[in-house]
């Protein structure tokens, strides 16, 4: 065959079909090969990608007094400021803010092989209603010291029981409200008497009759009852795992006994007006270990899957 290059003639042997065949077969398995590789590779990145954000997965209200639910491969490790948080099997984990919390968090997954996932949480501040009350007579505002020993007394039974670190993960099924009642008192109010500030209000305040039906907001195991604490009367502290826990005030009998199995719905107690309460009705709280959280924010939780 001849072959015409800048004018000049050559003369070129044509290539045999069977090598040319060869090597196009080749050519061809070796940019399929990349090919795979490279699809491989996109693949795991996509994957990796796909796990980060579900990793990272989180509901509830980032705000002063919210509480956080996230879900996580079970394997994976979950630090909130480089304080460890527990995982349970499911992969469930929680955290939450406190009334006037402030702080920013950096929440790190981090999985086995050592890959993170970081988000920078703050929580949204809030306004709380204040009231200030003048004249209120001095043997309420100081209590005789017989009293205050009980009082303390009951504190540390609380507080004993809301450093419980159980391995329950109920507090990842959402949450109901315990009554069918009109809301009469909200979170993070506070009062002023005779210009000295008490402690805010950390509950949620449901108008009842005695003897209305109080039900479990969530499944869990029954910490604490006790039927008459000075200030909050018939009180009953429920686990829902991972420090987090409700607390029902001012009861007037309870149905379940401290050990005791709950669902969520159940009925466990009923409505009174025990305690320094000045009618019937039920205040709801929750807490994460020592954190105060708004019941109200809770109800907003929803399972992640």
């Amino acid at each position: 065959m001849k072959v015409s290059l800048k004018g000049q003639l050559f003369m070129v042997k044509p290539i045999n079909s069977t090598l040319t065949n060869t090597l196009t077969n080749i050519v061809i398995k070796n940019l399929a090969n990349t090919l795979s590789k490279t699809f491989i590779s996109l693949a795991l990145i996509a994957s990796f990608a796909a796990n980060s954000q579900e990793q990272i997965a989180l509901t509830g209200e980032i705000k002063q007094g919210g509480l956080l639910v996230g879900k996580t491969l079970a394997q994976n490790t979950v630090t909130l400021n480089g304080k460890a948080i527990t995982v349970s099997k499911a992969g469930d984990y929680t955290f939450g803010f406190s009334r006037d919390d402030k702080k920013s968090y950096q929440l790190v997954i981090t999985s086995v092989n050592g890959d993170r996932v970081e988000k920078t949480l703050t929580p949204e501040k809030r306004s709380y209603n204040i009231q200030r009350i003048e004249g209120i007579k001095k043997s309420i505002m100081q209590p005789n010291p017989k009293s205050v020993a009980r009082a303390k007394q009951d504190s540390k039974q609380v507080k004993t029981a809301r450093k419980v670190a159980s391995p329950l993960n109920y507090f990842a099924q959402g949450f109901i409200p315990p009554i069918e009642g009109i809301i009469t008192g909200v979170y993070g109010s506070q009062r002023v008497y005779n210009g000295v500030p008490k402690n805010p209000h950390f509950g949620l305040d449901y108008a009842g009759k005695t003897g209305d039906p109080v039900k479990a907001p969530a499944s869990g195991t029954v910490l604490l009852w006790v039927p008459d604490m000075f200030y909050s009367g018939g009180t009953m502290i429920i686990d829902h795992g991972h420090g987090v826990s409700s607390t029902f005030l001012h009861l007037s009998n309870s149905y379940v006994k401290q050990g005791d199995t709950v669902e969520q719905g159940q009925v466990v107690a009923a409505v009174g007006k025990s305690g320094r309460a000045t009618g019937p009705h039920l205040d709801w709280r929750i807490n994460w270990f020592n954190v105060k959280i708004d019941p109200a924010l809770v109800l907003k939780v929803k399972p992640l899957h």
